[in-house]
């Protein structure tokens, strides 16, 4: 498949504050990449502007997704055509249960519905990969559910929706152990050489379950340093403080 996605001299601004700096970043299909950095680096940033969030104003560069300009492209359209984000702070969307936000998401993105029996088939499966219990299906979407609950409601979503490229931002954030074995373990098994993964983190411990290509340091909204997984052992030596003066 070859390029999936290619970001030149991104810059990026939420009101009058400058985030993103200048991101350069290619990625290809069958990789994995992680991007670690310390907290107001630009990393959510840099995962909502490519998701096309309203509240961040693209001011310099270009991203090409998939062939095709992706500032070009509405949010919906971006979905569609393989773009997938999973939230660091996943909302509850009352009166819609998780079965029919799966369901009808896939017909969006597939373009016709799926057989029921053959779609909660694939459903059950990936939820018993991600230890979930299969009466989640009936519970509105994340209303009640526990912060790890939700992340893994998230990796489901991206199971059954199968993304050129999915973007993961923080979704280690407030998973115990357990659960962050069980999400990146799947995410893993989800990586395949039709598609990509971005994962945005600072937690090194999903290092252990999930196992990148490439590891980029991201400080004050620019990427300063790429390297191979030896890069997080670099970071956990010697802390982000190595890097600065490289910004």
């Amino acid at each position: 498949m070859g390029e999936i996605l290619k970001i030149e001299g991104l810059r990026s601004k939420a009101g009058e504050q400058e985030i993103l700096k200048g991101i350069d970043l290619k990625i290809n299909a069958g990789e994995i990449h992680v991007i670690m950095g310390p907290n107001g680096a630009g990393k959510s940033t840099l995962a909502n502007v490519l998701m096309g969030h309203p509240a961040y104003e693209v001011t310099g560069g270009e991203a090409v997704f998939m062939g095709k300009d992706l500032f070009e492209m509405k949010v919906d359209e971006r979905a569609r055509a393989g773009l997938f984000l999973s939230f660091q702070y996943p909302q509850e969307v009352p009166g819609v249960t998780v079965e029919n936000f799966l369901r009808t998401a896939k017909k969006e993105v597939a373009g016709i519905m799926p057989m029921l029996t053959q779609f909660n088939a694939s459903v059950k499966e990936a939820m018993k990969t991600l230890d979930m219990d299969e009466r989640y299906l009936t519970r509105y979407l994340n209303e009640g559910f526990s912060g790890g609950e939700k992340k893994k409601n998230e990796i489901l979503q991206m199971a059954i929706l199968e993304p050129k490229l999915a973007i993961l931002d923080e979704t280690d954030s407030g998973l115990d152990v357990d659960a962050i074995r069980v999400v990146y373990e799947k995410v893993q098994s989800l990586a395949s050489e039709n598609n990509a993964i971005l994962v945005i983190t600072h937690y090194n411990k999903i290092l252990n379950y999930i196992k990148p290509d490439f590891v980029h340091v991201l400080m004050d909204g620019k990427i300063v340093k790429s390297g191979d997984l030896s890069l997080a052992d670099a970071i956990q030596e010697d802390g982000y403080d190595a890097f600065k003066t490289r910004s």
